[in-house]
């Protein structure tokens, strides 16, 4: 039987603001207003990003703490909050760490390329990881090119990155590609991942950009994976069509999801899927 698909909401990003879209959150209320309704048009998580007093991208702990208290007041326990690590060329992998340290969210993303960006980081991203381990919290890794699978399978093998299972975010596209993505993309991923050893124990994950957010995630379901949507990402309809809201996009792939046969997944599930340790993945 195919495992159901993890369906996680990108609401806003470091970069998007209400000049892209009126519907983009950017404060912590309307953030979780958006986990919300997200939740209710078929999402169980939410990748969360936070603002600062001017709407600029922010690492804080004490301000996550806050967005995730509105979440979980919004929501309850039927969605699950991954909060960024994104260093969107401000933050350095050590003070990116220490807020995870401070926060010790129930889950968080970290790109393979800002904390681990050469060898001689790779002591002090170990500690942190094994950290991250201990204390239960899932992980997932962000990959931007499927040649980086080969360099994280060694980092798995050598534990590095420790552990028995990983979720990965396969992410297409760029912003330097003028928001845009193409199927095609995710070929060479799916390739370096069935060379990598590692499909047996990983979940993986797509995010597409542009027009093209639609197909992409459509493919990645079909194939086992799972879906990032939302207008982090993408604004649009696959037909080109500006989209009203993050929930009407999340509720497009949900309906995908559906009549893939991949609907109904449990936020138990998706905190395996998204590296909850304490948890069996739904699907590899």
């Amino acid at each position: 039987m195919t495992s159901p698909a993890t369906i996680m909401v990108a609401p806003n990003g470091a970069r998007k603001t209400k000049s892209d879209h009126p519907g983009v959150p950017v404060t912590i209320s309307e953030t979780a207003r958006t986990a919300a309704d997200c939740m209710d048009a078929g999402a169980t998580a939410i990748h969360a990003h936070i603002r600062d007093a001017d709407g600029k991208h922010i690492l804080d702990a004490a301000l996550y703490r806050e967005l995730l208290d509105a979440i979980a007041r919004e929501c309850g326990n039927n969605i699950f909050a991954q909060v960024t690590t994104e260093a969107v060329g401000i933050y350095q992998p050590e003070e990116q760490m220490a807020v995870m340290r401070e926060l010790r969210p129930r889950g968080f993303s970290a790109a393979l390329k800002e904390l681990i960006a050469s060898p001689e980081q790779e002591s002090v991203a170990a500690a942190f990881y094994t950290w991250a381990l201990k204390e239960e919290i899932a992980v997932q890794h962000i990959l931007y090119e499927a040649e980086e699978l080969h360099r994280f399978a060694d980092l798995v093998r050598r534990e590095v990155i420790p552990g028995d299972h990983h979720a990965v975010l396969f992410v297409l596209g760029r912003y330097a590609k003028n928001l845009e993505s193409n199927v095609e993309d995710l070929l060479p991923f799916i390739d370096a991942l069935n060379a990598s050893g590692l499909k047996a124990n990983s979940a993986w994950m797509v995010c597409g950009f542009g027009h093209s957010e639609t197909a992409s995630l459509t493919a990645a379901m079909a194939l086992g994976g799972h879906a990032r949507v939302g207008f982090e990402n993408s604004l649009w309809y696959a037909n080109g069509e500006l989209a009203e809201s993050n929930a009407a996009r999340v509720q497009v792939i949900a309906s995908i999801a559906e009549h893939l046969g991949r609907d109904g997944q449990t936020v138990e599930q998706t905190g395996g899927v998204l590296g909850a340790t304490s948890l069996s993945p739904s699907s590899g």
